[in-house]
């Protein structure tokens, strides 16, 4: 998990520069940097996942219709 957390948090950053960037080819090299962290925070999730480091339950129907509910009236 460590290595999974370590990614989110390089993504996070790469992401805030994005945002920040004062050109649009610094913007063009950091979103396609972006892009490849995104990439790889998946393919270490999907590793993951697969040797049963990190279980993902599928949502009740019930409790979707009643989260979206909850925010369509917001």
């Amino acid at each position: 998990t460590d290595l999974l957390c370590s990614q989110k948090f390089v993504t996070s950053v790469y992401n805030t520069y994005c945002n920040e960037a004062s050109t649009p080819a610094m913007r063009s090299c950091l979103s396609s940097i972006l892009q490849d962290e995104h990439r790889i925070q998946e393919e270490i999730f999907n590793e993951m996942s697969s040797k049963g480091y990190y279980k993902v339950e599928m949502a009740e129907e019930t409790k979707l219709n009643a989260a979206k509910q909850q925010f369509a009236k917001s």
